[in-house]
């Protein structure tokens, strides 16, 4: 709790001792009433100066206004402990709400981690000519044109084109591409890619306000304001509820007696005034003010049980409208690491070319080589004989070759793409129709095989996309910066109803835009992501869900929800939770309203007096709560 809930419990605790021992003392009225002012302001003053401030502002019709109005008219009738428990109930209720919203949804500092703090840019002589020396500078000093240099571990400040060496690229917190990206001379690279080795020159294509990373910061921070909010029901109900209510209830005490003095009969003052003020004691919406707020936060309860962070009660109720959930491929409905899905092999047996390709790759850091040398380990136990490799080279973009020491002798190898097969003439290339990446091995000229390396798809991805169906979700779409063929392979392979492939940040958030826009009535698009590249479409969609283990803290903070344990099975539960909280949060109002409008009536015609007014409205109550609470209980999948 923070401070302000902690001062919020501590008068609800004393406002409850206070009460408790005036009632038990009896005493009679002037003094009685004297005294529980002090519970009545300890508990209610915030709630008054709100409702000065309203009529103030001449924006009077809110729940202060009534709740004070009605509270007021309780004690001015004698009935103290009535005044003190509407406002102490309704308080009890907003912290609830308060606790239940918690902090802040939006952090954007974690993506600062992708804005790079400086370029390192070639010094030119008065002639233009470069120097050999390099200068460190602001990003955005950087003019369009420049050579910059990036070493192994930085970050590209600037988007360009490589115009001299080659290395390969982590591109996964922009694109979500799973697969690293060998780059060389001509390549097209975009900055907040990090550099894992090599050294690259790059010209500048772009300035540094235009370039990548700085577009999908502006993005974050721009989504934010499109960002669609749930209003509270309450205070749409007391718009229309509050004024009907204190006209019907100042009608009520003028109107009668003003109709006997035109009849020449008694007009009765203070019996119709008792009974207007009957009427707005009747009118507080107790039940409701408790009710709904509990009911959010009881549903918020049963979320977090089932392994689902919601950061506010307008983000479940948003929740329960979803019915096109658009999913990140990398991390979300994939593993988001590589593993051996295949081997095909040519000369060589199976066990020799996962060793001798392992042996090859042992001594890189590659997620490739590292998710080879994890096979031959899990496959054969052993460790690697490292003193077999004699020789290794790089052959850039294609691969390695060198030699190898066997029990048969001294053996050439190759290992890499079908480029380095095609550049050393070997025959018999097998073509391997599955999707994924390939690393070719051939030994003394010969075609050993190949190893088939991919990001492997979640075990429970497919059995969420049919229990989406089956709830009531529409559609079903992914969006991933992969090539065609991977996001199609997966797409298939899970029953998507839509895939879109090769999407840069932008293009992701421009897809989502344009499925908003096509949306129909109150129906809301969900979005799901872990990556730092899809905080952007987070914030931008209805409602963001961020896987949370593994993902981006970035991505964690723009999200309005967060899957706990990566889990894409708890999406459906989250579904499930929020219609399940707003089914019981509207069968209270439609109780509680339908209670209350029956009440009025019997008040306002004298046949309901104080007590039973006071009675329906506790009755009501606690009813409500009672039913607000069953959303803390989640049904197991």
């Amino acid at each position: 709790m923070n401070k302000k809930q902690k001062k919020t419990l501590y008068r609800i605790v004393g406002t409850g001792i206070i009460a408790a021992i005036l009632m038990a003392l009896k005493l009679e009225d002037p003094l009685n009433f004297i005294l529980m002012m002090v519970p009545y302001l300890l508990i209610g003053y915030d709630i008054i100066i709100k409702a000065s401030k309203g009529i103030k502002n001449l924006q009077p019709f809110d729940e202060n206004f009534l709740m004070t109005v009605a509270t007021l008219g309780a004690m001015i009738l004698g009935e103290h402990i009535e005044g003190v428990a509407v406002m102490f109930f309704y308080q009890i209720g907003e912290l609830f709400q308060s606790y239940a919203v918690g902090k802040s949804r939006r952090n954007i500092s974690e993506l600062m981690d992708i804005r790079p703090d400086y370029a390192n840019v070639e010094v030119l002589n008065d002639e233009g000519v470069p120097t050999g020396e390099l200068e460190r500078v602001d990003p955005y000093d950087v003019e369009i044109g420049r050579v910059i240099v990036v070493k192994a571990g930085e970050k590209i400040p600037i988007d360009g084109i490589v115009i001299e060496g080659n290395s390969t690229l982590n591109t996964a917190a922009l694109t979500g591409e799973s697969l690293p990206r060998d780059v060389f001379s001509g390549y097209e690279v975009i900055s907040g890619s990090v550099n894992i080795n090599g050294l690259l020159k790059i010209r500048t294509t772009k300035e540094f306000g235009d370039s990548t990373a700085s577009k999908i910061l502006d993005m974050v921070e721009n989504a934010g304001n499109k960002k669609s909010k749930s209003e509270k029901f309450i205070s749409k109900f007391a718009k229309i509820y509050t004024p009907i209510v204190c006209i019907l209830a100042l009608l009520l005490a003028i109107a009668p007696p003003l109709f006997n003095l035109i009849s020449q009969n008694p007009p009765l003052w203070g019996q119709w005034i008792y009974r207007a003020l009957t009427f707005l004691v009747i009118s507080c919406p107790c039940a409701l003010v408790v009710s709904v707020p509990l009911g959010f936060f009881a549903g918020i309860g049963g979320a977090s049980k089932a392994g689902v962070l919601v950061k506010g009660a307008n983000y479940l109720e948003t929740l329960s409208k979803v019915k096109t959930v658009v999913f990140d491929k990398t991390g979300t409905l994939t593993q988001g690491v590589f593993d051996v899905a295949g081997i095909h092999h040519g000369v060589l047996d199976t066990e020799t070319l996962l060793e001798y390709t392992a042996l090859v790759e042992s001594y890189s850091n590659h997620p490739i080589a590292v998710s080879i040398a994890k096979a031959y380990h899990e496959t054969s136990g052993k460790a690697l004989d490292k003193t077999k490799l004699i020789d290794i080279k790089e052959v850039s973009g294609q691969g390695v070759i060198g030699k190898i020491k066997d029990e048969s002798g001294i053996l050439d190898f190759a290992a890499g793409n079908e480029k380095l097969m095609e550049a050393l003439g070997i025959e018999n290339v097998i073509h391997c129709r599955s999707v994924g990446t390939l690393v070719h091995l051939a030994i003394n000229g010969e075609y050993g095989g190949h190893i088939l390396i991919s990001d492997m798809e979640k075990p429970e991805s497919k059995d969420t996309i049919k229990l989406l169906k089956k709830i009531g979700i529409k559609d079903t779409i992914m969006l991933t910066g992969d090539i065609k063929a991977v996001g199609e392979k997966v797409g298939k392979d899970l029953g998507l109803d839509k895939v879109f492939s090769q999407l840069l940040p932008q293009d992701k958030v421009a897809k989502v835009e344009e499925l908003l826009g096509a949306k129909k009535g109150n129906d809301a698009i969900a979005f799901v992501g872990d990556g730092i590249n899809d905080a952007p479409v987070l914030t931008r969609a209805d409602v963001g869900i961020a896987m949370g283990a593994l993902g981006s803290d970035a991505a964690i903070e723009a999200a309005d929800i967060v899957l706990m344990d990566d889990n894409p099975m708890n999406i459906v539960k989250a579904i499930k939770i929020a219609n399940k909280a707003m089914r019981i949060i509207y069968e209270n109002i439609y109780f509680a309203i339908g209670i209350k409008l029956l009440c009025l009536v019997l008040g306002a015609v004298g046949i309901a007096n104080m007590w039973f007014a006071i009675f329906a409205d506790v009755g009501v109550l606690v009813l409500a709560v009672l039913n607000a609470i069953r959303t803390l209980s989640v049904r197991k999948m």
